[in-house]
C-alpha cells in the first residue's frame, strides 16, 4: 500500500475565534498534481499556509494531525525551517528581489551557506529548465529580474523555489491575473515538475483545475465538500454542491 506524502487528519483551525477550516481529512501522493478549488475565502490558501507553517507566530488555534514527509507540522516541537527547505511556496502575485534573475534564483542556497560557483550555477540551471524558462534567459541572467514580464517572473519565482530541490511545491493562483501563453507556459511546467516532485495547487480555475490535477479537492466555507481522482469529481460528483459549482452555478 501506498502511503500519503502529506495526509491531514481531523484539521481545525480557528483565527481570532473565527473558523477557517473544519474537520479537514485527505491525502496526497508522491508525483501527483493536487487540486484544491472552491469559492474565494473557502480556507484554500490557509490548507496551503498549514502545509508550509506559516502560521507560526500568529493568533491562531488548530486541532487534529497534518502529517507532511511523516512529521506533524502542527506540533509545536517541529521546527519550521528544515521543513520549508522540503515544502516550497509559491504566491499568486510573483515576487522577484530587487537583483538579477541568477541571483534571485540563488538567493535561498546562499543563504543555507552555499557558495560553491559550480553548485549554485547548476542550481539556477535546473530551476529555470524546471520551470521552463532557461531558453527564454539563459543570455540574460545578469539583468534585472524586475525587467522580465509577468509570466515570466511567475516562473521565475517557481524556478527559485526548485533551485531548493524541495519534494513539496506549493501553488496558490500561480496563474491568477497572466496572459494564456504564460498560463499554458506554467501548467506545463507542472505537468514536468510532477515527474519529479508533489504539487499542491490552489485554483478559482476549475478548468484548469480539470486539465493539469490529477485528484482535487472542493472546499467550500472552510469545510472539505468532496475529493477523489479529478476525472470522477468533474464527471460524476457525488455531492451537489461539487456538481453545481462546477457548472458555475454559484462561486
Amino acid at each position: 500500500m501506498i502511503s500519503p506524502l502529506i495526509e491531514s487528519k481531523d484539521i481545525y483551525l480557528k483565527a481570532d475565534g473565527k473558523s477557517i477550516l473544519s474537520k479537514i481529512s485527505l491525502e496526497i501522493y508522491r508525483n501527483e498534481i493536487f487540486g484544491v478549488m472552491g469559492p474565494s475565502g473557502g480556507g484554500k490558501t490557509s490548507f496551503l499556509r498549514l502545509i508550509n507553517h506559516t502560521f507560526r507566530g500568529e493568533r491562531v488555534e488548530t486541532q487534529g494531525h497534518l502529517y507532511v514527509l511523516g512529521e506533524d507540522v502542527l506540533s509545536e516541537e517541529v521546527n519550521p525551517t528544515p521543513l520549508r527547505r522540503k515544502v516550497s511556496m509559491v504566491f499568486a502575485t510573483p515576487v522577484v528581489l530587487p537583483m538579477s534573475i541568477f541571483e534571485n534564483l540563488v538567493y535561498g542556497l546562499r543563504i543555507q551557506g552555499i557558495k560553491d560557483k559550480s553548485l549554485l550555477q547548476e542550481a539556477a540551471e535546473k530551476g529555470l529548465k524546471a520551470a521552463i524558462l532557461w531558453d527564454e534567459v539563459r543570455d540574460r541572467l545578469h539583468k534585472p529580474a524586475q525587467k522580465l514580464s509577468g509570466g515570466q517572473q511567475q516562473r521565475l519565482c517557481i524556478a527559485r523555489a526548485m533551485a531548493l530541490s524541495p519534494d513539496v511545491l506549493l501553488l496558490d493562483e500561480p496563474t491568477s491575473g497572466l496572459d494564456p501563453i504564460s498560463t499554458f507556459r506554467i501548467e506545463e511546467a507542472m505537468k514536468e515538475l510532477k515527474k519529479h516532485h508533489t504539487i499542491v495547487l490552489v485554483s478559482n480555475n476549475t478548468k484548469q483545475i480539470a486539465r493539469v490535477t490529477d485528484r482535487c479537492a472542493f472546499f467550500l466555507m472552510g469545510k472539505l465538500i468532496e475529493t477523489g481522482k479529478t476525472s470522477q469529481v468533474f464527471t460524476i460528483p457525488r455531492e451537489k454542491k461539487t456538481d453545481d459549482y462546477i457548472a458555475g452555478r454559484f462561486g
